[in-house]
């Protein structure tokens, strides 16, 4: 079966994510068994050659980064399921595979994407022989014509439990108006939600080495047609969740400190460009 067209962040998210499986030592930062088998022989040979060599640093530190921001989410997920949480909504699923791994039987997983996006999801899936886990609702969503809270609602969203989401590769690509509307919409759950993202400042905030490479990562998301378009300084993504509680935004020294401290190869976090940051209603 040949599979649907890409999305091409979406690739290169797997693709770094399946990298720190082969080539990355152990211990893993997230242990992600199906990262590899999801892309297949499709992508085999672009993951060959997904870039590790040392003298990379900016690449290695690009999958540092997606592959800790993973990792913390699915942290802040295990602390919200500890706490009563019920529903994990991951928003701009792209490959994501948690909800193969799903270790908890009380939690509903949803993952909403572009349908385009999410027909290639499942092409692979079936192509590369994978099951389909019981606690996962698809939930295509075209923000152009479709209502996010109305398309969750129509596939068996509770609006009444504790939900958590994850918003992970998707608020660059946004327009601010778009992603107000989300968050309004997730600051409208019940007491004891939260929610993850990443977030980019801007380029004017970065040092001048570190614009150079920016330019560099914008220039190919620009060609593959999803440029970046939202980009906040710490301040200014505080101030737009103003409504939610224990805000918890972390840069690279932190991310280290936490993910990828007394390690023996070279995978760590770097530059001041990209955050993590979680918050709860």
């Amino acid at each position: 079966m040949q599979a649907a067209t890409p999305s091409r962040t979406a690739l290169r998210v797997a693709l770094r994510r399946a990298a720190h499986q082969l080539y990355d030592a152990k211990p893993l930062v997230l242990d992600d068994p199906i990262a590899v088998p999801i892309l297949g022989d499709t992508y085999a040979e672009e993951l060959r050659r997904t870039p590790t060599r040392p003298d990379r640093p900016f690449s290695i530190a690009l999958r540092a980064f997606l592959v800790a921001r993973s990792r913390y989410a699915e942290d802040m997920l295990a602390a919200a399921v500890a706490e009563g949480v019920t529903q994990y909504v991951l928003l701009g699923a792209g490959l994501d595979t948690f909800a193969h791994r799903n270790p908890y039987p009380q939690l509903r997983v949803f993952e909403v994407d572009h349908p385009a996006t999410q027909q290639w999801k499942r092409d692979l899936i079936q192509t590369n022989a994978l099951s389909l886990p019981e606690k996962l609702t698809y939930t295509p969503v075209d923000f152009e014509c479709q209502s996010l809270p109305e398309q969750l609602l129509e596939v068996g969203f509770d609006p009444k439990a504790a939900t958590f989401f994850a918003w992970l590769g998707v608020v660059p690509y946004l327009t601010l108006e778009a992603f107000r509307a989300t968050v309004t919409f997730i600051a409208s759950q019940p007491a004891g939600s939260g929610v993850v993202l990443d977030y980019g400042q801007p380029r004017s905030a970065l040092p001048f080495f570190e614009q150079l490479a920016y330019d560099s990562l914008a220039s190919r998301v620009q060609q593959s047609g999803e440029p970046f378009q939202l980009l906040f300084t710490p301040p200014e993504i505080a101030s737009e969740l103003a409504n939610f509680y224990n805000l918890e935004d972390l840069g690279s020294p932190e991310i280290n400190s936490r993910y990828f401290a007394n390690r023996s190869d070279s995978l760590k976090a770097l530059g001041s460009a990209g955050r993590l940051l979680s918050a709860w209603i």
